[in-house]
């Protein structure tokens, strides 16, 4: 079963004293299990933060966090987490960079051969397994980066802006493929990025964040037949969903 998110009271200050840097919160948050949730919001208003602390790669300076009931207090290595930089390195293959994930998790690769192959099939990369990053566009690197993410099969995974950075075609041919496997496992996924039309074609709920100090303004149900399709973003629902959050970002002053 998909873990549960349950953000309590959250909040996080950089420095001290009069150099000190209110980021977020306080917030509250919780996600289902099986969930798409995206947080919304203009950059600098600690969605990246919160996410971080989610994973345990950042300690909150109030509030908790648990993830399935268990208090988050160190990284998390059952989760998958992909950034907008990618982690391939190198000197590795396609299929060598998967491995890698599984091994610095004292996985034995040779276990997961039929993972592999139908993740790397999943993404469109039948071919390109043994090529290097450099060998890729950065589309493809951000498609090996997902298989990464996903290999360990976690119940929970963390995508921080995976996006960003890519063309506006490759943006929609990767969100497909990131679609097509929530649904096929549901696993819960937490998902972080500045694109209202990204966050209302992907999610489940959308968090709206205001400007630093984040607060969790709102959270929009998303109520959109699935898949996400070319129909389902040329609707009148699907529009009026992206008007709605826009007018909130225009009163806060950021579009």
């Amino acid at each position: 079963m998909a873990a549960t998110v349950e953000i309590t009271a959250v909040t996080k200050i950089f420095g001290t004293g009069a150099d000190a840097v209110h980021a977020l919160g306080p917030a509250d948050l919780s996600v289902a299990s099986g969930e798409f949730v995206s947080l919304l919001g203009p950059s600098g208003c600690g969605k990246s933060t919160l996410m971080l602390m989610i994973a345990g790669l950042l300690d909150a300076t109030e509030g908790d966090i648990r993830v399935n009931g268990e208090l988050v207090e160190r990284p998390r290595t059952d989760i998958g987490i992909m950034f907008q930089d990618n982690t391939l390195v190198p000197w590795r293959s396609v299929e060598g960079n998967i491995e890698l994930q599984l091994e610095l998790r004292s996985l034995n690769p040779q276990d997961y051969g039929v993972r592999i192959r139908d993740l790397v099939k999943s993404v469109h990369l039948e071919g390109f397994e043994n090529r290097r990053p450099y060998e890729l566009s950065g589309g493809m690197q951000q498609r090996a980066a997902f298989c990464q993410a996903m290999v360990h099969e976690p119940d929970t995974v963390l995508l921080d802006e995976p996006l960003g950075k890519l063309d506006a075609l490759t943006r929609e041919l990767i969100r497909a493929d990131l679609q097509a496997l929530w649904m096929q496992k549901r696993p819960t996924v937490v998902f972080v990025t500045h694109s209202i039309e990204e966050a209302v074609q992907l999610s489940n709920r959308v968090c709206v964040i205001t400007p630093r100090p984040g607060r969790i303004a709102r959270i929009l149900e998303i109520d959109l037949p699935w898949p996400r399709d070319l129909a389902v973003k040329n609707s009148a629902q699907f529009t009026a969903y992206v008007l709605e959050i826009q007018e909130m970002f225009r009163g806060y002053g950021v579009i």
